[in-house]
């Protein structure tokens, strides 16, 4: 098999009210951009609600599934509660344990969404109803020889649902490089928190990055890293307040996923963040992510 990446046709198919922020069509779009690369795609499933209610709490769980969360919070989620949300959202959560399962495997696998590092164990926030970062994470906990999940987080948003659920845990070691001055404005701490200033650049944010993920790779020598690759890091990003550029983006998931290769660590990545509403400039810093993991990963598989 060829790198494996994870994806469902309702990643974009969900109805969304005009002007919302949240850039639907970018997942479609993506998928259509990735067609000419040799990648090996895998359709999701959903995931286990077993594993949803290990992870968040029951009642949470089954209010967000029968749509019955109090008003105030759906508005904190930013999504209206639909049908089509719940099962776009239980997709793409299973293609995330997926990829995290079959990079066990493989060395590298990959989805095309993901990245709810904003959902709490009772709460939803910022556009994320369960944190697929941290299920995945769970679930390949109860594989053989799996001790130590690194959640690398490089959203310009700190990983606060992450950071809570992983609270004095020492099997899921949460790593979180985010604008200081961005959302969420509580920011609960992660194991390793890197709170970078307004206007952070290429140069400082790379070597940044690498003092972080290489005090993270010694402290804790992970058994797999799951990756958070949000683009809204970059200068352009309407929500974002760092300015690295296209090709610093583009280096920085070279960086990353270069590191868990000469390491041995199998790593699977999402996409994560990115948003304008002029989406289109996205696909191309989304699509680097996929390219560099063919780079590092497609020569070494059998």
């Amino acid at each position: 098999m060829s790198l494996p990446v994870f994806y469902h046709p309702l990643y974009s198919a969900l109805s969304l009210p005009p002007g919302h922020r949240f850039p639907l069509a970018k997942y479609q779009a993506l998928f259509d951009q990735l067609q000419s690369l040799p990648l090996d795609f895998c359709q999701a499933r959903v995931v286990d609600p077993a594993l949803l209610r290990r992870v968040h709490d029951p009642a949470y769980v089954e209010g967000v599934l029968t749509g019955s969360l109090p008003a105030a919070a759906l508005r904190r989620i930013g999504f209206p509660w639909s049908p089509a949300l719940i099962q776009r959202t239980l997709y793409s959560v299973g293609a995330t344990v997926a990829a995290a399962e079959a990079a066990l495997e493989y060395g590298c696998a990959m989805q095309i969404s993901g990245g709810y590092h904003h959902a709490h164990r009772a709460m939803g926030s910022g556009f994320c109803l369960f944190n697929d970062l941290v299920l995945a994470a769970e679930q390949v906990l109860t594989h053989p020889g799996i001790d130590r999940v690194l959640i690398c987080d490089l959203d310009v948003h700190q990983g606060d649902g992450s950071a809570t659920l992983c609270a004095g845990r020492r099997d899921i070691i949460t790593l979180s490089l985010h604008a200081e001055r961005n959302f969420p404005s509580r920011k609960p701490p992660s194991h390793l928190d890197f709170p970078l200033p307004d206007g952070t650049g290429d140069e400082a944010y790379l070597e940044t990055l690498e003092q972080a993920l290489t005090m993270a790779l010694r402290l804790y020598s992970p058994d797999l890293i799951l990756y958070q690759a949000g683009v809204d890091i970059h200068v352009e990003d309407e929500l974002g307040h760092l300015a690295v550029s296209s090709q610093g983006v583009r280096l920085r998931d070279r960086w990353v996923l270069g590191e868990a290769a000469r390491h041995g660590i199998p790593i699977a990545a999402v996409p994560g963040g990115g948003y304008r509403r002029d989406w289109q400039p996205l696909i191309a810093l989304h699509a680097g992510l996929f390219e560099e993991a063919l780079i590092r990963f497609a020569p070494t598989r059998p």
